[in-house]
């Protein structure tokens, strides 16, 4: 499987343009991922960090799930990897974890992401709250964090990825 990105329009709407730069870097994801076995998706970057490309999906899974979820629609949805004991379980990987499973629970929140944020406007308030500021949110903010987020852990799967077999590019 090759993953084809599209660039937003360079003349599209705001929220067009938004969803189009997120959808851009949730594919750059994928294709960092792709053609790798589950333990070089599982390899983590440099000692003493766990952090992976199998990690990374993850830890993105639990991200979708959080803001378009729990704080957007204001669901109850639990954390997918990690917990107060094990703040950062989305890197603890195992033999267990395989890159189907991965991929098919981020893929779940990217479509619940998707659903849940089809019904608001970008000026509107979420749901929820932000666990740390107690506010809500507009639906803009959240895209442009998540675009952030997509972005700066993109940058990680780069050298990541290079890291395990040498593959560079953007």
């Amino acid at each position: 499987m090759t993953t084809e990105r599209r660039m937003p329009d360079v003349d599209a709407g705001e929220r067009t343009m938004l969803e189009g730069w997120l959808e851009f870097h949730r594919q750059t994801l994928v294709m960092k991922c792709e053609g790798l076995t589950d333990a070089q998706l599982r390899t983590a970057s440099v000692a003493p960090s766990p952090l992976s490309l199998m990690g990374l999906v993850r830890h993105l899974a639990d991200v979708e799930r959080s803001w378009y979820r729990r704080v957007l629609a204001g669901e109850t949805a639990p954390s997918l990897h990690w917990s107060d004991e094990d703040p950062d379980g989305e890197f603890h990987l195992t033999e267990a974890d395989t890159w189907q499973r991965t991929y098919a629970t981020w893929q779940a929140e990217v479509e619940a992401a998707r659903r849940n944020a089809a019904g608001f406007g970008l000026d509107d308030l979420s749901e929820g709250r932000h666990r740390r500021t107690g506010k809500r949110i507009s639906l803009r903010w959240i895209h442009t964090h998540m675009i952030e987020e997509y972005a700066r852990h993109n940058g990680h799967a780069d050298l990541i990825r290079e890291r395990i077999d040498g593959a560079t590019g953007d």
